[in-house]
């Protein structure tokens, strides 16, 4: 099949390359506004997944952090749930990929391992990918390589691995009828299944990414005209998806019926349309935000102008919280919400719910700054700057031994003993995933003098792992699945700990709330993924007995809390 060749192509390290000459199709959209309804799959029903709430002694829990301390807690956001990509379209424009190039540049923080463009001139798919951040795969001479008006762009994290060049987006396929570049942010639940059937029936794979099954799915699928064939592939999707397309006329861009991760649309003064991520995007690039893509909308963008059409008549929106706690930008709109108030919010509401009697208010950078300026604000003490941030330390820093690696949170972090010593501190976080690193912090901040150190995290405790495009450890490995809240301030070394409630999160959103995702908090999983994660080793998901079907793992779980 020609889409695991051309993709390997497409991905090259550094490298620009050209697909062939494309076929212009011969059926065009008519109306600039033309609805058009496609048949999509039953939803799946929702259903609580049984998670484990039997405490493991502090031990246990010890053994498990320690084996993942080295080269993970040396970067300390390891211990936080990652986001594991952004994408950018752009269409109508004649400096498309360098508007790309500055638009990845803002959706930087949602993927740092690798980046790349795909641009369309006189016809041909032109593609430059590599690994690293937007300004080192990017030059003047690579950009100058991508003419055009028209381009998508990627900025993706992933587990380490041999494999992860070849995985960098987008990706590139030529098929009989045209080619075709996408960009995805998500992930595909039923792609395991999706990719077995594919191989059973000859479809080789190029890379280990969930993406490129969608790209294998356009190429087995007889529909015409080829924007059809791109609908048709994702009506067999089930997950997460926010995609962008990109043919020799065309950009598509598509969001999954659930909506988990955020597409928002944008128009420049010129009349070029832009799509990314988060509006932070188009504000850099000057383009001027008109709407989000909607759960289960497709838009086409072609000469005639946007035409929206409809994968799925009555989608249900299951909006990702967790973008506006901790992922996207404080300066960007997700979901139609304000990132910067909501997070402040969350301070707020905090504070009102657990008050201390405190000197001095600080946070974690940095996430964790606009909730702490609510919550100093609610109870009326001062926000100061009592933990520095080093912005040079990356995530490729080579650890050659013991000694450099103790160092662990402290490479990242500085404490600042002037705001500190002798006062009683809150230190306000946006989570806690395993624990280690909150542990670390506190243990930083009583050596610099604090006499008291109390823990607030702006959301409710992380008791499930996320099966939608974030990269979280396995449930098992999550500290507030393992204990109480109690427990786990007693393991930090704190004086106190608290968390948002999730009931008032949910009251904060108001009539709104039915539509976010709270799988994380809560264990209920709007799509029922296939296979769990399983216990992290040194980058990887390795099986700790606890591999396989959801129905098995709950039976076993059930068995664990009757013993």
């Amino acid at each position: 099949m020609e889409a695991a060749a051309s993709t390997a192509v497409a991905t090259t390290s550094l490298s620009s390359t050209l697909s062939k000459k494309l076929t212009s199709p011969s059926v065009t959209l008519s109306s600039a506004s033309r609805l058009f309804y496609v048949p999509a799959h039953r939803l799946t029903a929702r259903r609580c997944i049984a998670v484990c709430s039997k405490n493991r002694n502090f031990e246990a829990l010890e053994a498990t952090n320690a084996a993942s301390d080295g080269a993970g807690d040396f970067n300390f956001s390891f211990d936080k749930p990652r986001e594991e990509c952004g994408v950018v379209g752009i269409y109508g424009d004649p400096e498309a990929s360098r508007l790309c190039y500055l638009a990845l540049h803002a959706l930087q923080h949602r993927g740092q391992e690798g980046a790349g463009i795909v641009a369309v001139h006189d016809n041909l798919l032109q593609s430059i990918t590599g690994v690293g951040l937007v300004s080192d795969v990017f030059t003047q001479s690579k950009l100058d390589q991508l003419p055009g008006n028209s381009a998508i762009g990627h900025v993706r994290y992933s587990t380490a691995g041999a494999s992860m060049l070849k995985n960098v987006q987008p990706f590139v396929a030529s098929y009989r009828f045209g080619s075709v570049g996408v960009a995805h942010n998500g992930n595909l639940v039923n792609y395991p299944s999706l990719r077995a059937h594919l191989e059973g029936s000859g479809s080789i794979f190029n890379t280990s990414s969930d993406t490129e099954v969608v790209l294998h799915l356009i190429a087995t699928s007889k529909a015409r005209p080829f924007f059809v064939r791109i609908i048709e592939a994702c009506e067999k999707l089930k997950g997460a998806y926010s995609m962008v397309f990109l043919t020799e006329d065309k950009l598509v861009a598509i969001r999954d019926p659930h909506g988990f991760r955020p597409l928002v649309m944008g128009r420049r003064s010129n009349g070029a349309y832009v799509f990314a991520s988060e509006t932070c995007a188009l504000d850099l690039i000057e383009a001027t935000y008109v709407r989000d893509v909607n759960p289960g909308e497709v838009v086409v963008v072609d000469k005639d102008g946007e035409h929206n059409l409809c994968l799925m008549i009555h989608p249900e929106p299951k909006q990702c919280i967790f973008e506006h706690i901790y992922f996207s930008l404080p300066n960007s709109v997700v979901f139609g919400r304000s990132v910067y108030e909501s997070r402040s919010k969350y301070g707020e509401i905090l504070a009102a719910e657990s008050p201390v009697d405190c000197d001095v208010v600080i946070a974690v950078p940095d996430s964790g700054v606009v909730a702490a300026l609510g919550y100093a604000s609610k109870i009326g003490v001062p926000f100061q700057q009592g933990l520095i941030r080093s912005h040079y330390v990356g995530r490729t820093f080579i650890e050659p031994n013991q000694s450099i690696r103790d160092f662990g949170v402290k490479l990242k972090l500085s404490p600042v003993r002037g705001v500190l010593e002798g006062k009683r501190v809150v230190v306000v976080d946006d989570s806690i995933v395993r624990g280690t690193t909150s542990s670390k912090i506190v243990r930083m901040i009583r050596e610099a003098g604090a006499t008291e150190v109390h823990m607030r995290i702006a959301s409710p405790p992380i008791i499930a792992s996320c099966y939608y495009g974030v990269d979280t450890p396995s449930s098992d490995e999550l500290i507030s699945n393992r204990m109480t809240v109690e427990e786990i301030g007693e393991f930090i070394g704190s004086d106190s700990l608290a968390f948002l409630s999730f009931d008032s999160l949910r009251k904060y959103l108001g009539s709104e709330s039915s539509n976010f995702c709270y799988a994380c908090f809560s264990g209920d999983y709007p799509v029922r993924p296939n296979e769990v994660k399983v216990k992290r080793v040194g980058g990887d998901f390795l099986d700790d007995g606890l591999n396989g079907s959801l129905e098995s793992i709950d039976e076993r779980v059930a068995l664990s809390r009757s013993t």
